[in-house]
């Protein structure tokens, strides 16, 4: 992005009813006339007439309901990450509405504003709506119909299959928690999205009746739909004085900078869970196995891991997890305790497999005694309810558990404290978004589902804490909320994926529109049980459609666990083959995302996928032919990938091993359903 000369943040008071607050790449303007507020790029993008809004005792009042807007505050500020900036709030006073706040922070060198409102009173307030950014006026600059804006839909969690979209107008599209606006072809974009996820839910909504236009833009705390799993109303959130979410809203030439920017930007206000272990290599049974787990299953691949493949190279620092999935209780105390031990012997290290806020018995069960309470509560008990007192309607097959509920951290306690003393150091939590519903918390202080997902992911973290059990434990979340993140080294990026051709498209939509993740929010981004032969309950796949889901978990970032049942002999033989081969599983192990070259793709995926890795002063380029019946060519833009056209660059296929020169553009074949791993180093001359 072009900058002018100073970056610093400065404030123009132009008239007694009009602020303009400026940092060389964007301005903030405030008018104390009618209470609207702009974002205005350096590169002619925009957000104008903004107001703030919040539902109110069964009505919606906006800035416009107000008769007086006033700056109380102007200070400059420091906050780490950040940086140096400035601070303004707006008052809005009328006699019979409640006071309504905007804060608005800008900082040194950023194309970002902050914005967050309040309302507040001298008698208690409830509000389960609250709008910081409605307007109109939303565009991303440029000539009219140039290059017609596009709109990224981010689901709510990865629950059901459900894939990223990309949407153009007209149309009438909620995105949850985050979004991007952005212009295919130039790549200017506009990223908004919440910074604070302790209380709300996080609404975008964004409507337009014509092509190429937006028309209508409300982001709002206090969101739910199916795609939330809700069925009751969003909880009120009460007080003398109620907060919004902070919220986000950036400018930038390349908005997959953008997203980028967002993510860091979440952990300069919560920082992501450390983990200092490195990328975690191994097995899940779930693919392998699912509910036919058994104990030669599981021992069988420790074995066939240690001899076979460890050999090769296929470790990080020395260490494989060998996890469990669900169906861990399908063995006996005395079979735990051994497979445990033979896996330890083997060098490996065991993870295994929970659901902390779902139940999955039926009514005859629901008199069943909650572990860890002597009796004290029976499952019925600690189910989340409606305001009438019903039990919530099942997501999934599960019933949602009330993670405030004194019988369920009891649960906690009983379940952590025993992967503790069995040795377990990973742990695969399923199905959270049970704990994240809206509903009638045990709690009374708690009166919202992120809210109360915050609590009870906050007890379960710290149980398992190393300041707690005195050893690193992995957490991995598995179907769950992409917000709040900070209690999880990595999520799944995507809901379940096995071995086929579809599911690694399916994988790499997720990738496409969520890479920025891995890093930012968590420290891996989870790409699931990578298949190289056959899942449970699919067919075989072929050599290279095995292989391409291989290369798929490569990229992503990467939690790296296979899931095939190694007695089957093509399973082994393509362990043998792929897994040995150390220039693709030191991408593995480097932990980086790769990211997409383009994204307006609808539902699909991108079949091109970039990563530039400053230490080895390489870029990396993953292919993809998605189509298992044809062979596909590519001529892959150069300029397009971030690289200098007018230079030659070497480079090597890392599957194949085999090497070339070129500039310009990179032209691949590839057959059915394969895919290609590409370094390109600047030619040595």
């Amino acid at each position: 992005m072009m900058l002018t000369s100073d970056t610093s943040v400065q404030v123009q008071q132009q008239s007694d009813n009009f602020i303009r607050v400026t940092n060389g790449h964007l301005s903030l303007e405030i008018d104390l006339g009618n209470g609207e507020a702009a974002c205005i790029a350096s590169n002619s993008s925009h957000v104008k007439g903004i107001r703030s809004a919040f539902r109110w005792q069964g009505r919606e009042y906006s800035t416009d309901h107000y008769q007086s807007h006033e700056l109380t505050t102007q200070e400059a500020i420091v906050q780490e990450g950040f940086g140096k900036g400035i601070r303004l709030v707006v008052l809005h006073k009328t006699s019979i509405l409640p006071q309504l706040e905007q804060h608005f922070y800008m900082y040194e060198s950023s194309p970002f504003v902050l914005v967050q409102t309040a309302i507040a009173g001298d008698v208690e307030l409830k509000a389960n709506r609250m709008a910081v950014i409605q307007s109109k006026t939303v565009s991303l600059g440029g000539e009219s119909g140039e290059d017609e804006p596009s709109i990224l839909r981010v689901p709510f969690d990865n629950d059901k299959w459900v894939r990223y979209t990309v949407v153009k107008p007209p149309l009438d599209v909620e995105s949850y928690e985050a979004t991007a606006l952005f212009a295919p072809n130039s790549r200017r974009g506009i990223v908004m999205g919440s910074l604070t996820h302790r209380v709300w839910k996080t609404g975008i909504r964004i409507q337009s009746e014509q092509r190429g236009h937006i028309e209508g833009l409300d982001l709002y705390g206090g969101a739910v739909s199916e795609l939330t799993r809700d069925s009751q109303p969003h909880g009120y959130v009460k007080g003398k004085r109620v907060e919004s979410p902070l919220v986000f809203i950036g400018f930038y030439e390349d908005y997959r900078e953008g997203l980028e920017a967002y993510g860091q930007a979440n952990t300069w206000i919560e920082a992501q869970l450390p983990w200092e272990g490195g990328v975690p290599i191994g097995w899940n049974s779930w693919s392998a196995a699912m509910s036919d787990l058994d104990y030669d299953l599981y021992t069988a691949t420790s074995d066939f891991l240690k001899n076979e493949v460890q050999p090769l190279g296929f470790q990080n620092e020395d260490t494989l997890y060998i996890n469990f999935d669900a169906f861990w209780d399908n063995f006996t105390p005395e079979e735990m305790k051994s497979a445990l031990e033979r896996v330890r012997q083997n060098g490996h290290r065991a993870g295994t497999y929970w659901t902390p806020f779902a139940f999955w018995g039926g009514p005859d069960q629901f008199g069943q005694a909650v572990e860890g309470t002597n009796g004290r509560y029976t499952y019925e008990d600690i189910l989340l309810r409606d305001s009438e007192g019903e039990i919530l309607p099942d997501v999934d097959g599960g019933l949602a558990i009330d993670p405030t509920h004194p019988g369920n951290l009891q649960r906690i306690d009983w379940f952590t404290d025993k992967f503790i003393t069995e040795g377990f150091e990973y742990i695969k939590l399923d199905f959270l978004a049970h704990g994240s519903l809206e509903g009638q918390h045990h709690n009374p202080d708690i009166t919202t589902g992120i809210a109360a997902y915050h609590y009870g992911m906050s007890y379960l973290q710290h149980k398992l804490s190393p300041e707690v059990i005195g050893r690193p434990f992995f957490i991995n979340l598995s179907i769950a909320p992409l917000f709040p993140y900070a209690f999880a080294h990595s999520r799944r990026i995507s809901c379940d994926v096995f071995g086929t051709l579809a599911d690694t498209e399916y994988l790499l939509n997720s990738l496409t529109h969520g890479w920025w993740m891995s890093n930012t929010l968590y420290r891996y981004n989870d790409p699931d049980h990578s298949v190289l032969y056959k899942s449970f309950n699919q067919e075989a796949t072929g050599w290279h459609e095995g292989r391409s889901r291989l290369t798929a978990s490569v990229i992503a970032g990467t939690v790296l666990l296979l899931g095939d049942d190694f007695r089957k002999e093509e399973a082994a033989e393509r362990a043998r083959a792929w897994l040995g081969n150390k220039d693709i599983m030191n991408v593995a192990r480097m932990g980086k995302t790769f990211g997409p070259l383009e994204g307006d793709l609808g539902k699909l995926s991108s079949d091109v996928f970039v990563l530039e890795s400053l230490e080895e002063k390489a870029v990396y380029l993953a292919v993809f032919n998605f189509d298992a019946s044809q062979a596909a060519h590519r001529s892959i833009s150069l300029e397009r990938a971030g690289l200098d056209t007018k230079t030659v660059y070497s480079f090597q296929d890392l599957w194949e091993g085999s090497k070339g020169e070129t500039s310009d553009e990179l032209t691949v074949s590839l057959e059915p359903a394969e895919s290609k791993i590409f370094r390109l180093t600047l030619k040595e001359n």
